[in-house]
């Protein structure tokens, strides 16, 4: 067993688990936070993504141990004060969240894709979201929802 410790969703942890358990794992049996979803396993469907150190990462792909002093956010971070994130808040409205599993990687996948362009062009949305699949929707409302993010960033604009 192997201690490893990391700031989530803006407080330290510290868990003590196998070398070669997955983050995934770690955040969804150890954690209880299971709003990180599994998918494929594989690292093609982005269920189970959660930006670490504000970079989009497949968690099914991460052994725990390189989490060590990263900064992790999980979707159950992505909220404040029990209010919705706007971006989520959008996807609600919006209908970008069908089922709900791919929508916690969509979401996050997002937020990294806002910040990086505060106003996206329909082709930035695409190829920001581009590792995450949906299997209920044609990918339009989840495509709406994000536009009606951008629209709503204070960023938009500058």
């Amino acid at each position: 067993m192997s201690k490893v410790q990391f700031l989530l969703n803006g407080q330290q942890q510290s868990v003590e688990v196998p070398p070669m358990k997955r983050l995934l794992d770690v955040l969804r049996e150890d954690l209880r936070l299971t709003g990180t979803k599994e998918g494929c396993g594989e690292g093609e469907c982005g269920a189970c993504a959660v930006l670490m150190n504000g970079e989009l990462v497949n968690s099914c792909l991460i052994p725990a141990l390189q989490a060590e002093g990263t900064r992790l956010c999980t979707i159950e971070g992505v909220s404040t004060d029990g209010h919705l994130h706007p971006i989520q808040q959008c996807f609600l409205e919006r209908g970008g969240a069908q089922c709900g599993i791919c929508t916690p990687g969509m979401i996050l996948a997002t937020h990294q894709l806002l910040d990086k362009y505060p106003n996206p062009t329909m082709e930035q949305i695409q190829e920001g979201l581009g590792g995450n699949l949906c299997r209920c929707t044609g990918y339009m409302r989840i495509f709406e929802s994000v536009q009606e993010a951008a629209a709503l960033n204070p960023l938009a604009g500058k």
